[in-house]
Parts: C-alpha cells; structure tokens; sequence
C-alpha cells in the first residue's frame, strides 16, 4: 500500500510544475515575441512481478503479464514557436518577422544570441540596438540628422537626410534561422541561445530560402492562447485533486490494516 503513496506523489509534483509553466505563459501573454511552454511527462520504472510470456503449465504461457508502475515524471520542456499575431505600432523602429528566424543580437561577452523581439530603438552612437540596449550583429547605425528610416521587407535599412535627393542605404538585417528552434536555450529578457540541439545557425537575408520577411511598424505578439492555459489549467488542477484522493485512500486503507492487529 506504501507504493501507491509515493506514486501519487509524483503525479502531485508533475502537476505542480505543470502549473508553473501555465502560470509562466500567462504572464507572458502580452510580452513581445514570446513563445508558449508545455511540459512533456514520460511514466517511471514498472515492477514487472510476471512477464508476458511467462510458462504457466507445460506448452502454455500467460498471454499478458502482472506489472505496476512508479508513477510519472517531467522529462522535458518544449517551446511552441508558431507565428504570433503581428500589431502594428508607431514606431519606426519596431520590427516584426513574418516566418522562419531570428534577429541576431551581440552580447556584453562577444557572443551572439537571438530574439524575436524587434522593438528596437537607438543608443548614444546611433546603433541600433534592443530595449536592453544590446546592438544587433549587424552592426547598422543612424546618423543623429536622418529625417526618416525606412526598412524594406527584405532587411535594406534606409535613410533620409538633409540635402540629399535619395535615400542611403545603412545598413542591412540578417536573420539565423535553426534545424530546431525548440532546442534553444532560453535566457530570458526575451533571448534565446545556442545548443547542441538547436544546431547551428544559418545566416540569411530575409525573403530567400525559407527565411521569414522584416514587417516595419509591427511587433510579434506572444503566441499564448489564454483560453487554452486555461483549460490547462483547470485539468493540471483536477488531476492533482485526483493523485491526492489517491494518497488519502491509501492512507486509509493502511489507517484499516493497522486496526486489524490492535
């Protein structure tokens, strides 16, 4: 009877993690670029007591066999990294991608990480950097006396200045697109990085070969869909009822054979 307690706790413990990454998108829902969670569970080791197979008379064997699981455990995390909504805003600046890839965005150590977010503004040098103030990899600026920035679903950066009858070209986005985007390394402040599992990635000009076009004026919304964390929710919070009910009932069916000897 011991088993069934500590199997139900372990579903108790994979629903309470369950509940933190519902918890954790819901307080994404409005953040730019952001990638819901699900948990992925597996079932533990089983106490095989008879084999399927197993000889029960002479030139006869047991079609099934008698086993008893563990209970469950968590064995990974996976990101959805579908198309989120695109809102147009006000700013020149804010960018959004249509399909596949990443913006590349240089770290404080030299290494490059990767985001969706493209609510971008500018630095005391005119560099175009993140919210965090992080530049982009592709290394564009902007003079202090561009009238107007214009950038093309194709990444060609644009400027207008005083005097000038035609546009200047600062500079143009690339986007890194990978065999397996859940496979990144999530490291906050809306950046993920790179693994093993992700591979490598691939560096492209917007538009070509799959890689995903540059929206001016737009943000990616996150992709949660608040009515299904909901219903996530609610089942988390009905299975972790059941796996306690379980644990109760244990209880008082040791609570009954402890009465038998007294």
């Amino acid at each position: 009877m011991m088993k069934a307690l500590f199997t139900a706790a372990t579903g108790m413990k994979c629903q309470q993690s369950y509940i933190d990454v519902v918890a954790n998108n819901l307080a994404n829902v409005n953040t730019t670029g952001f990638k819901a969670s699900e948990l992925n569970f597996q079932d533990m080791l089983y106490e095989h007591q008879v084999l399927p197979g197993t000889e029960a008379t002479q030139n006869n064997e047991v079609p099934t066999g008698l086993e008893v699981g563990s209970g469950a455990r968590i064995v990974s995390s996976t990101q959805n990294f579908a198309q989120g909504s695109l809102n147009q805003t006000t700013g020149n600046l804010d960018m959004a991608i249509q399909g596949l890839g990443f913006f590349r965005i240089t770290m404080p150590d030299g290494t490059l990480a990767y985001t969706r977010d493209g609510s971008f503004g500018l630095d005391g040098n005119g560099r175009l950097v993140t919210s965090n103030g992080l530049p982009i990899a592709d290394n564009i600026s902007i003079p202090s006396n561009a009238t107007s920035i214009t950038v093309s679903s194709a990444g060609q950066v644009y400027i207008n200045t005083p005097g000038a009858t035609a546009q200047t070209l600062a500079g143009t986005l690339t986007l890194a697109t990978f065999a397996n985007p859940p496979g990144l390394n999530n490291l906050g402040g809306n950046l993920y990085g790179q693994t093993v599992a992700s591979g490598t990635a691939t560096i492209g000009n917007p538009g070509l070969n799959g890689v995903g076009t540059i929206q001016q004026g737009y943000l990616e919304a996150s992709n949660v869909d608040v009515v299904t964390e909901l219903v996530r929710l609610i089942t988390a919070q009905r299975a972790y009822e059941i796996n306690s009910k379980a644990i109760v009932t244990a209880d008082k069916m040791l609570q009954e054979s402890n009465a038998l000897v007294q």
